[in-house]
């Protein structure tokens, strides 16, 4: 059954890959019309324009526009391409943050550290390499093996965060969800009974090195979610946070270690895998739905009981 109208539209900001793609193909193939905002590089467009085609086989609306999401000309450009897609008609029903642009360094820079005893006794005791054993680990831990125990600590160089790379990061994945729901809210955009979601990350309580700023910038998102669900509630619009268990995405790759919570994941989840974009997008499309409406100001997670094993 479909649920939803070519009128009823959703904006995906950071839809081109990992939670902002799948949810876009999802809310599609429920009868959704879909405006995609995106930053990519042209070499990316030929793999990017094949996944659209996905979401335009559906039959519904679609524009898609590769611009800067958080600049001020590329929310004007934006907002110009959105109320000439949606017509005399069209409404925003779902307006999706799935943005992710931020700083993954320490902030401070580390210690030289020796390599994890029971790496050193195994690599000696096989007569390899430290570093040759090191590799093999990386291997290892990369089909989800759980050695936890064997690895070396992530390097990062000599980077280490500055108050740029703080407030960029906190902006661009945090309080820029705010920027949107203003400037949507304002250009009488949003339908009657709208859902504003974003996405979080179990750094939001959790601290590992590197992820300072965009920890800093999820408990943001959620503060703000929070206040729009409060004061624009008279609106009839609802916000909430969607925290996915741990993801094989693009952006989860960028993280030095990634590979290690991976393993980690795989091991601790009742159900032996990593979360999908797909498990996250079917919870996108349950906040999309009418039942959903008194779900306002609320953190979901969607990660199989990984958060409490």
């Amino acid at each position: 059954m479909i649920r939803f109208t070519k009128q009823q539209w959703a904006v995906v900001l950071g839809g081109s890959s990992g939670f902002g793609l799948a949810s876009a193909k999802k809310l599609a193939a429920e009868g959704m019309s879909v405006f995609i905002v995106h930053r990519d590089r042209r070499g990316a467009m030929e793999r990017i324009e094949r996944d659209f085609d996905q979401v335009r086989a559906h039959g519904n609306g679609f524009a898609s526009l590769n611009a800067d999401a958080l600049s001020p000309e590329g929310m004007a450009a934006v907002l110009d391409g959105l109320a000439a897609s949606l017509g005399p008609d069209g409404k925003v029903r779902v307006l999706l943050h799935s943005i992710a642009y931020g700083n993954l360094k320490p902030i401070v820079r580390e210690r030289p550290a020796p390599a994890p005893p029971a790496l050193a006794r195994l690599a000696d005791a096989l007569g390899l390499a430290p570093a040759d054993m090191d590799a093999a680990v990386d291997r290892l831990a990369a089909g989800g093996e759980p050695i936890f125990k064997l690895f070396q600590p992530v390097s990062y160089g000599d980077a280490t965060l500055d108050d740029e790379d703080m407030a960029r990061t906190i902006f661009s994945m945090g309080t820029s969800l705010l920027s949107w729901v203003q400037r949507i809210h304002a250009a009488g955009l949003f339908a009657p009974d709208a859902r504003v979601i974003g996405l979080t990350s179990e750094g939001n309580a959790v601290a590992w090195r590197g992820y300072a700023a965009v920890a800093a910038a999820k408990s943001a998102l959620e503060s703000v979610s929070r206040a729009i669900a409060v004061e624009f509630a008279p609106y009839g619009i609802r916000s909430n946070i969607v925290q996915p268990g741990v993801t094989d995405t693009p952006a989860l790759r960028l993280i030095p270690g990634s590979d290690l919570m991976k393993a980690g994941a795989r091991r601790r989840n009742p159900f032996g895998r990593l979360t999908t974009p797909e498990d996250v997008a079917d919870v996108v499309f349950l906040l999309s739905l009418d039942e959903a409406r008194w779900i306002n100001g609320a953190l979901i997670r969607a990660d199989g009981g990984e958060h409490v094993a």
